[in-house]
């Protein structure tokens, strides 16, 4: 792992930006990489930009303004799902570099997962007994700037049942213990079987969502900002549901009928993200 996070404000997370460059920089030089790739990574793209090689960025939700006018602008190829109009990306110098692909990124890495039981061993869960998964608030995102009251309520409505909450950063984790009621684990857990076994998952954020969805969880978000095309596509289509009250929370046993998940070739992905490599060579 190169660098560390700096903290929450702009000024913090510009410095963060500028060490964490500088030393990817400084470790990528002598290893003569040819092509960046990341998802949603200034870092990446800037320490690109300072080797002169060409990147290819990543993303699934287009309002995150100040992050897409470093990546878009550096990168060669920008990929996003086809959900989000390509005009949205213009103003970020996204113009002739935007290459779509169907349905959701993680229907593509999760392709080939099938989930594992030993989590809900690991953290002493009854699987006869509803179970929901909680990821806490993005408090450190510049695009989710303000407290967000409905989750807290949420943590409430789900005090003494079987809710795993997942925090982000330690100062979280911290306050959902001192609460109590709730099943915080000490240590990174198989979040993606946890998802798969569970009943319910709430969360404010976007990743746990999406792959809930290509898991066939139920799903809510809490999410207070400005929503993206692709959580507008997911709630239009049935697929996620915007929780506007905890008293909407329902915690029961879902039926498990044949998995009906949608599995997309990873290759897919990778062919667009190397294609900013291809230009090059080709130019």
């Amino acid at each position: 792992m190169i660098g560390r996070h700096r903290g929450a404000g702009r000024a913090a997370k510009a410095r963060g930006l500028a060490s964490r460059s500088l030393a990817l920089a400084r470790w990528a030089r002598p290893r003569r990489f040819e092509l960046a790739i990341g998802h949603g990574s200034n870092d990446v793209t800037v320490a690109a930009a300072a080797l002169r090689i060409p990147a290819a960025t990543m993303f699934d939700y287009e309002w995150a303004t100040v992050q897409h006018n470093v990546n878009c602008r550096l990168a060669r190829t920008v990929v996003v799902p086809d959900a989000i109009p390509p005009e949205r990306l213009y103003r970020y110098g996204a113009r002739g570099k935007v290459r779509s692909y169907e349905g959701l990124k993680e229907e593509y890495y999760l392709a080939d997962f099938e989930p594992s039981s030993a989590v809900l061993d690991e953290l002493g869960l009854d699987p006869r007994e509803p179970i929901a998964v909680v990821r806490t608030p993005p408090a450190v995102s510049l695009y989710h700037r303000f407290e967000n009251q409905l989750f807290a309520s949420v943590l409430e409505r789900l005090r003494g049942t079987q809710a795993v909450v997942l925090p982000r950063v330690e100062s979280q984790r911290d306050e959902l213990l001192r609460g109590g009621g709730l099943i915080v684990p000490e240590r990174a857990i198989d979040a993606q079987s946890l998802i798969a076994h569970a009943d319910l998952v709430i969360s404010a954020g976007g990743t746990m969502n999406r792959e809930a969805v290509a898991l066939g969880t139920p799903v809510w978000t809490t999410f207070e900002g400005r929503l993206g095309a692709v959580d507008e596509r997911l709630i239009a289509d049935g697929r996620m549901r915007r929780l506007h009250s905890a008293d909407q929370i329902d915690l029961q046993k879902r039926e498990r009928g044949p998995a009906e998940r949608i599995r997309r070739d990873p290759a897919v992905l990778a062919e667009l993200l190397l294609a900013a490599g291809e230009a090059v060579q080709s130019a």
